[in-house]
């Protein structure tokens, strides 16, 4: 049978090397042992890789508070942006409707001054279309319903009247213009369907 070979067993047959073999550094110097001079050394790394226990659980209670100051402010700051959003929210809309209401105050006075009533219905016209794209450049558009399927999502139905088979289910009048914001209702149109 063979013997089976194991790595931990003693080596037996070894040959010590020449004084000269093996030490590179000087010739004359005695072979030293790593082994032997290990054993007579004092454990330094196994002291040092304990840390006191007192000074880790400081260390990270300060952590721990910085943190939490940290957290404190940033809630503090997020919250005051908050509410000064909300204060301010509407003065970009405002200040878009403010030209609009200046010349709706113009044609007040020139209603009290003028007779021409041409003239004045063209003026509550140019009113109305600068309104109406001081809003289209805010996101605000109508809703376009009128002969078209009623549709809940968008309309609400304030009345249903009898229209005849061809107008049954559509919207056949519209009683209050519908708005939206980008893609979300703003207001839902008030709408007669016939039935």
């Amino acid at each position: 049978m063979k013997k089976e070979e194991t790595y931990n067993e003693p080596i037996t047959d070894r040959e010590e090397p020449a004084a000269n073999e093996g030490c590179p550094a000087d010739g004359d110097a005695a072979h030293v042992n790593m082994a032997d001079d290990s054993a007579d050394a004092p454990d330094t790394v196994a002291d040092d890789a304990q840390p006191d226990p007192a000074a880790a659980v400081a260390e990270w209670q300060d952590k721990f508070l910085r943190l939490q100051a940290e957290f404190d402010n940033y809630r503090k700051r997020t919250l005051k942006e908050k509410m000064e959003l909300v204060a301010t929210g509407g003065r970009d809309v405002l200040l878009e409707m403010l030209p609009v209401r200046d010349d709706v105050q113009r044609a007040v006075a020139a209603m009290e001054k003028s007779d021409d009533v041409e003239a004045l219905r063209a003026g509550v016209t140019l009113i109305a279309q600068k309104f109406t794209e001081a809003l289209r450049r805010k996101g605000v558009t109508e809703i376009e319903c009128r002969d078209k399927e009623f549709d809940a999502d968008l309309c609400e139905a304030v009345a249903k009247f009898a229209a005849g088979e061809d107008k049954k289910g559509k919207v056949i009048d519209v009683v209050q213009t519908g708005y939206m914001l980008g893609e979300k209702v703003l207001r839902f149109a008030k709408v007669v369907v016939g039935e």
